[in-house]
């Protein structure tokens, strides 16, 4: 019932703010090119669905290359620097910059680093970069937040390092990690699509280069079409993962 419950709030609320939207645009007459309704959209995209997918799995598929690329370096250098405080002083810094600093900015050059023919390498590494610091952040915390009677009783009977790292530090930081994920899987594909609209050319077609052809051309509907197959796989990732870290705490914690 509770799941029920769950699946059916979001889905009535919805429902409602569509049937209010769609209402208000019919009842105010407000023109299609300034604010068009649902119906208009939804039938924008039925009519471009095929090429909404397409451009949907080129930007999914960046979002999810960054995000393993993002994971992989954030959890490396968070197992190299947690040990240290002076490693974590020197490393911080720059992870906080690299968080902070606008991708729109190093966009041109990151295009112009990856070859103008294969711009989807800048995109995903656009991507990278900004996905980067949650799941850094997350793992050096998590890292850090072992009980420290746990830790004496490790130091008790000589545990090895990889025995402390596998047994302890890491079943202790898992919630951490993997809420930094689901925040970077997020910042992920809106690092995608800012660089899209950088280096939208070729392979890298995905769903803002839709947006841009369609607000170009003043086709409003298929413009907020995209935007909202961009937002459904935004959420589609985030239950993805939210549903896998309820499978990983349960069966290595033992508990939701």
């Amino acid at each position: 019932m509770r799941r029920l419950t769950a699946i059916l709030a979001p889905a009535i609320l919805i429902l409602a703010l569509l049937a209010g939207w769609e209402a208000a645009c019919r009842t105010l007459q407000i023109p299609s090119y300034f604010l068009p309704a649902p119906s208009a959209i939804g039938a924008a995209a039925a009519q471009d669905w095929a090429l909404l997918l397409h451009s949907a799995w080129n930007t999914l598929s960046m979002a999810l290359v960054a995000l393993a690329l993002a994971s992989a370096v954030a959890m490396g250098l968070a197992l190299l620097v947690a040990p240290s405080f002076l490693l974590e002083s020197a490393v911080r810094p720059i992870a906080v910059a690299l968080q902070v600093t606008p991708i729109v900015a190093v966009a041109p050059q990151a295009v112009i680093w990856a070859g103008l023919d294969h711009p989807e390498r800048a995109v995903v590494g656009l991507a990278a970069i900004v996905a980067f610091f949650p799941i850094f952040s997350g793992a050096l915390t998590g890292l850090r937040s072992t009980d420290p009677d746990l830790e004496r009783l490790f130091d008790l009977y000589g545990a090895s390092r990889a025995q402390r790292l596998f047994r302890l530090r890491l079943p202790s930081a898992a919630p951490f990690i993997l809420e930094g994920h689901k925040v970077a899987a997020g910042l992920a594909i809106v690092g995608a699509v800012v660089a899209e609209f950088v280096a939208g050319s070729g392979s890298a077609q995905g769903l803002a280069w839709r947006i841009l052809e369609a607000a170009n051309r003043l086709q409003i509907a298929k413009e907020f079409a995209a935007v909202i197959v961009l937002g459904v796989m935004g959420v589609g990732l985030h239950a993805l993962l939210h549903a896998g870290e309820r499978w990983i705490l349960l069966r290595w914690r033992g508990r939701r």
